[in-house]
């Protein structure tokens, strides 16, 4: 166990349910045979607290989650898997936030979303003190908070000696980055996907795009690239790392996965390399079961996965 690594989760807690064999969806009212309906918890900050405690960190969630039996199944689900949820709130001004994800047999995967509590969350419903009693904030969804809020949160943490870094739920566009461009100065390291750093940035060159929000402020940027790996920015490196071949069965909180491999690796001393292949890693170990609670896989899984089978 890595019970030294103690890290505050923040930000937006979804449930998911899988649906494997979807073909399309039925005519009018038919009906049609599936393979395997499944819930797990997710979000940019969900998914993320998961994977994290499956890897071995003690791990404290803080947002919004409907006084609702979603929330219940969520709550429950959560803390099955180690986290930590006395920090989340219960709200009964909407549903807790959920997704139905309909997986085709090719592997693409549309979904239905509900927002639902995640649009609720405030930078006044979170205990910023009992947030700080760690070693590193993870704030997933900063748009939820906006840029001010997001920049107060990730400010203190960073004044109480914790690291800090953002994934972000939303599609890329110049709009959003505006929306939330003051949290960066204060984000260790950036998480985002390659689609979401070309919208923000405008450009068709990945690199480039990093290296304008390194411009903006953040310290690291991480990008995930699907199949293509991730790619690792900082002021005075380029760190390119291949994804791990696996059996894909769905690749719904990859994202999620890389961002707590990433951490994890950063919080334990390794360097960005290594980090970034932990996280790759880690999200091969997603991709192979359905939802970040899938299978079993520890810290030491992981590793020696990587190390027996390398790079894809």
């Amino acid at each position: 166990m890595v019970t030294q690594v103690d890290i505050a989760v923040v930000g937006v807690h979804v449930l998911d349910t899988h649906i494997i064999g979807v073909a399309s969806i039925p005519d009018g009212s038919e009906g049609q045979l599936v393979e395997t309906i499944r819930m797990s918890p997710a979000g940019t900050a969900g998914g993320t607290a998961v994977v994290l405690s499956r890897l071995g960190a003690r791990v404290r969630s803080y947002g919004a989650v409907g006084a609702d039996p979603l929330g219940d199944t969520l709550l429950t689900l959560l803390q099955a898997n180690g986290v930590n949820v006395s920090g989340l709130m219960r709200t009964t001004a909407t549903q807790t936030s959920a997704s139905v994800i309909p997986v085709r047999p090719n592997g693409d995967r549309p979904a239905w979303h509900c927002p639902g509590a995640n649009a609720t969350l405030s930078l006044d419903a979170l205990d910023l003190d009992d947030i700080v009693h760690g070693s590193h904030l993870h704030l997933g969804g900063p748009e939820f908070l906006g840029g001010t809020a997001a920049a107060t949160l990730l400010k203190h943490a960073k004044d109480h000696g914790l690291s800090t870094s953002v994934d972000i739920l939303a599609g890329g566009n110049p709009g959003l980055l505006t929306w939330i461009i003051e949290a960066l100065p204060h984000t260790d390291y950036l998480l985002p996907n390659d689609e979401q750093v070309l919208g923000f940035t405008g450009t068709t060159d990945l690199e480039l795009g990093c290296r304008a929000l390194i411009d903006a402020g953040a310290g690291c940027v991480a990008v995930t690239r699907g199949g293509d790996g991730a790619l690792v920015i900082v002021r005075d490196q380029t760190i390119e790392v291949p994804a791990y071949a696996v059996d894909v069965v769905d690749t719904t909180g990859c994202g999620d996965a890389f961002s707590a491999g990433f951490i994890l690796g950063r919080a334990l001393g390794r360097d960005f390399a290594a980090s970034a292949r932990l996280g790759c890693a880690t999200a091969a170990q997603v991709a192979g079961g359905l939802g970040t609670d899938a299978g079993n896989y520890d810290l030491a899984a992981v590793d020696a996965f990587a190390q027996n089978q390398g790079p894809g």
